[in-house]
């Protein structure tokens, strides 16, 4: 009974590392950013690169990269524009490549904000990937 149970357990776990793998993989590569998108930070815990057409900043779209592999996208809002009433929809049309499912939401405050947009304000990020995943990056 013992053996049957090592391999269940031994296929559950290749079963799930098969379909991480297979997520990874079908995450769009930074290669598919549109022409005029550049680096604007190199790694940052938990988030990765980020790369961003400056002409769309401070709002965004800006794009995460992890080896290779575009993870999320994220805007910036300041506190005034939401506070002010201003509704952001279609947000997602401003995204110039196809991407994923959306996995989960992080809806950030930046009270000081932070280089590159010094004011207060929210930093929503779109993830393609778990969590954990993300938060697990390092320089």
């Amino acid at each position: 009974m013992t053996q049957i149970y090592r391999t269940l357990a031994v296929s559950l776990l290749l079963g799930m590392a098969t379909a991480a793998m297979a997520a990874t993989t079908e995450l769009p590569l930074a290669s598919s950013l549109p022409a005029n998108v550049v680096k604007i930070s190199p790694v940052v815990p938990g988030m990765g690169e980020h790369w961003a057409d400056p002409k769309d900043l401070p709002l965004g779209p800006i794009y995460g990269v992890s080896e290779g592999r575009i993870i999320f996208f994220e805007f910036m809002i300041d506190r005034d524009t939401l506070t002010k009433g201003t509704s952001f929809t279609d947000l997602k049309s401003k995204v110039s490549i196809p991407f994923p499912p959306v996995e989960h939401v992080d809806f950030d405050w930046e009270p000081k904000g932070h280089e590159g947009y010094t004011v207060p304000h929210y930093d929503v990020h779109f993830y393609f990937v778990p969590h954990n995943e993300h938060m697990a990056i390092k320089p």
